[in-house]
């Protein structure tokens, strides 16, 4: 995947010293997995962390403040181009996406439309090929499949996958997605995760240095070879040893395991730990139109040019050897099916691909060929719209590609090859293996190719020294043909299948302990008349007695039907005499029926049909029972002339049933014909309402579930946000009445907004009294211009401030003042009451205790 268009990084130097990058993924349901996350991550592991999270466009992102709150590392949202550090969280801002490239964020705006956005995927692919196996990324809670084929890059690039258990997660979508693409390294509950990346980076990612004590590492390698042998039957030992390395070395980081000894003994004792090595070692690295510029070549130039040189009604033969999930193979047919479009229009060439894998789990897949939304990232959108349907898993392939192609289990180096091919597209499979088994299998695809033929490498391989049997047709994209030259077939290590031995049943003679079922054998066997069972279509169910006389198998596929097996006349009678059985329930009777003729020698047979009602088991079962005629009711009496006659007449009569059965098929053909053409016209009217509101529906629902995980997630953010008002009004209340000062908030009307309790001793209110007039409220106030100081502050903006009485002898200086917003808006007033009746007494006793001295002196 590559970066969005629009992007130019600066020409940066790549850093040697790199930090451990870890992406974090999450839709709907989120924000609770990233604060559990955060919760039990420690600030100070020298890791950076980046948040890709779906987010509505307009909204104002608040999730870098609400996870301030719950980690120590400093947490900022991305801006275009800037550094990253240790210890930083970088959340993506809303309606943006994000790549990274030599420790710079780089921003652009999103090219996909709202509901089609792939954000996890875009920035985990470019993660994978900046950070390689320093790079990790955590798929979280949310819907849809957004992440799973970023995981797979960072996964073919040596890095960790760590998902959140689907059954921890709000929503399961993305979790359970990138469990089917890719096999996570570790899955839990978010809060755990933590600790298992930790444990992860407590071992340096990539090959260790071998310990002197294991000296013996390559006799461990056998080991491990001779194991996944034994449980997977595919053998390993040509298999490059510094890639199996690399993969056991991955397993034994998980498993915390130091020496490949420790490990071997590890799988001796966990047969699953082999089945997840093996899966290791099969990892698919594939895409649509990987290396487009290859594809581009073989659909421009190579193709038409082979396609025109064949004859007509070729069948054009290609083997895609190591398809993986089937996007190889794929790519390949419609690529075929361009560049025949670019030849004559006229010429047919008919196309056959067969796709072998080792893995039985891949190529299940790949017969499915169903694929996530995510291949839009390398599909163009007309190729979407002219190979493939959309359904709600993502995109499938359309039945026209898909029949090009045969699917099939095979082992490449062990298997027979497939023969007279046209093309062969065997790409970055033989960089895993070593130098003698690559020789081995360039001349058996030199030996399957026919002359001319073409063969495709991946960038990074080639035909080593066995230039003679193959010629360059495009040196840099790895496109070769095959020469005229021809190895000697003795020459060629061709593989045989070996088929297993199949262990041999044993037959056990039951003892038959009722005397009255062996009887009822003998019965039925030696003198009840031929029986068969058979369903509404003539398959047969059950045979009773020797049938044959009357039926016999077909040549080819095996095909237990009556109508195929019957023999001589009787095939021509029996599908009228089924119909007329399935009619009534009267049995149907065909006398007379010759089976064939050997010489003057003829068989006749009279045939029942009769079709079953009771018992419900047999229900709607038809049973056919055959009747020998003898061979004396055969001999036709009388002279010559009279045995002629009579055989006239009897074929006469055969004439007329023929001629019956004929009008009879016709009228119930052309019956079924005018129906099915009624039907085929609705059903083609339907056809094209269903798609067209299929198309309508398809879309509504990507764009309704893309506006649900951005509603989640800013539900989320704002439940958050109503507790952290609701703790703050808390805060602010007892605030106020630990002040003990009486404060009154009114709105512009004069209604009461709020009030403390203070309050109460001065105004007759109740809790209930918010939003009343403040005039309807009585007071033990001494205060008749309260109401004038009232209107003159909110006309004049100027603060009162006065000091009254009340009628408990109580003073309290009272300050009015207008109620500002943090705009700068004025929207009502604040009065607040402090109470100086101590003061305002002690104030009277000195004024008395002056006028007391005052009086001294002049005495």
């Amino acid at each position: 995947m590559k970066s969005p268009a629009g992007i130019e990084p600066d020409k940066l130097v790549k850093s040697e010293d790199q930090t451990v990058v870890v992406g974090i993924g999450a839709s709907a349901g989120g924000l609770e997995a990233l604060e559990q996350f955060f919760k039990n991550m420690p600030g100070n592991s020298g890791i950076s962390f980046v948040v890709i999270q779906h987010l509505d466009p307009p909204h104002i992102g608040i999730l870098p403040e609400l996870l301030q709150r719950i980690t120590t590392m400093k947490v900022i949202q991305a801006i275009d181009r800037i550094k990253i550090l240790p210890d930083h969280v970088y959340v993506i801002p809303p309606n943006k996406s994000m790549t990274m490239r030599y420790d710079h964020l780089y921003l652009s705006e999103p090219s996909q439309p709202r509901g089609h956005r792939l954000p996890v995927d875009i920035f985990f692919c470019s993660l994978a090929n900046d950070r390689k196996d320093k790079s990790i990324g955590i798929i979280l809670s949310g819907m849809g499949s957004d992440g799973s084929i970023g995981s797979k890059a960072i996964r073919e690039n040596y890095g960790k996958v760590l998902v959140q258990d689907p059954l921890s997660a709000k929503f399961d979508g993305m979790p359970r997605n990138a469990i089917e693409i890719v096999s996570p390294d570790y899955i839990a509950p978010a809060n755990e995760l933590p600790g298992k990346l930790i444990t992860f980076l407590k071992i340096p990612p990539g090959r260790k240095p071998v310990h002197p004590e294991e000296k013996n590492t390559q006799t461990d390698l056998k080991d491990v070879i001779k194991l996944l042998g034994q449980r997977t039957g595919h053998d390993f030992s040509h298999y490059k040893k510094t890639t199996l390395s690399r993969r056991i070395d991955r397993r034994k980081e998980i498993h915390q395991i130091e020496k490949v000894h420790d490990y071997v003994r590890f799988l001796n004792g966990n047969p699953l730990e082999i089945d997840i090595l093996f899966k290791e070692l099969l990892i698919g690295v594939t895409s649509f139109f990987r290396d487009k510029d290859v594809w581009e070549k073989l659909r421009q130039d190579i193709l038409p040019g082979l396609l025109n040189s064949l004859p007509d009604k070729h069948i054009f033969r290609a083997w895609v050897p190591g398809c993986s999930s089937g996007e190889e193979a794929y790519s390949l047919a419609i690529i075929l099916r361009e560049a025949l479009e670019i030849t004559d229009p006229s010429k047919v060439v008919l196309f056959q691909i067969f796709a072998t894998d080792l893995d039985h789990n891949a190529v299940k897949k790949a017969r499915k060929g169903i694929f996530l939304p995510g291949i839009k990232e390398d599909v163009s959108p007309d190729r979407i719209r002219r190979y493939f349907s959309s359904e709600s898993e993502g995109y499938r392939i359309k039945s026209s590609i898909r029949e090009m192609i045969v699917f099939a289990e095979q082992n490449v180096t062990r298997d027979p090859p497939f023969t007279k091919l046209d093309m062969v597209s065997c790409r970055n499979l033989l960089i895993y293996m070593e130098q003698d088994l690559q020789k081995k299998l360039i001349s058996l695809y030199h030996y399957s190719l026919n002359p001319n033929g073409i063969l495709v490498l991946g960038t990074a391989e080639n035909t080593g020294y066995q230039k003679d049997q193959f010629i360059e047709l495009d040196s840099r994209l790895k496109i070769y043909k095959r020469s005229g030259f021809n190895l000697p077939v003795e020459s060629i290590d061709l593989p045989v299948y070996q088929p297993k031995k199949m262990e041999t049943k044993k037959i056990i003679n039951e003892t038959v302990e009722n005397i009255q079922v062996l009887a009822d054998q003998v019965v039925l066997q030696n003198y009840a008349p031929a029986t068969v069972l058979v369903n509404e279509k003539g398959d047969i169910i059950y045979i009773t007695g020797r049938t044959g006389k009357y039926l016999e198998p077909v040549a080819g596929k095996a095909n237990w039907n009556i109508h195929a097996m019957a023999m001589g006349g009787l095939r021509n009678d029996l599908p009228h005499a089924f119909r007329e059985a399935l009619k009534r329930s009267e049995p149907v009777v065909l006398s007379n029926v010759k089976l064939g003729t050997d010489g003057d020698n003829q068989m006749m047979v009279d045939v029942t049909i009769q079709c079953l009602k009771d018992p419900i088991g047999l229900h709607n079962m038809l049973i056919v029972v055959f009747r020998d005629i003898p061979e004396k009711a055969l001999v036709i009496p009388g002279n010559t002339r009279t045995r002629i006659s009579l055989r006239e007449k009897e074929l006469e009569s055969e004439l007329k049933q023929t001629l019956e059965n004929l009008i009879s098929t016709r009228e119930e053909m052309q019956t079924s014909q005018e129906e099915l053409e009624s039907t085929n016209e609705e059903l083609q009217s339907t056809n094209g309402e269903l798609q067209s509101t299929n198309e309508e529906l398809t879309t509504s629902k990507e764009e309704m579930q893309s506006m649900n995980e951005e509603l989640q997630t800013l539900n989320s953010e704002l439940q958050s946000k109503v507790s952290d008002l609701t703790q703050v009004n808390n805060d602010m209340k007892n605030l106020f009445n630990s002040t003990e000062i009486a404060t009154l908030f009114l709105d512009k009307g004069y209604n009461i907004r709020r009030f403390t309790d203070p309050v109460k001793r001065l105004f007759k209110l109740r809790t209930t009294d918010v939003g009343r007039p403040f005039t309807h409220i009585v007071s033990n106030m001494n205060y008749s211009e309260f109401e004038k100081h009232i209107h003159q502050v909110l006309n004049t903006l100027a603060p009162i401030e006065t000091t009254i009485e009340t009628n408990t002898d109580k003073w309290f200086d009272v300050r009015i003042m207008p109620y500002r917003t943090s705009d700068d808006r004025i929207d009502g007033l604040v009065i607040t009451f402090v109470d100086v009746t101590l003061a305002k007494k002690l104030e009277f006793k000195l004024v008395k205790a002056n006028e007391a001295l005052k009086k001294e002196k002049k005495l």
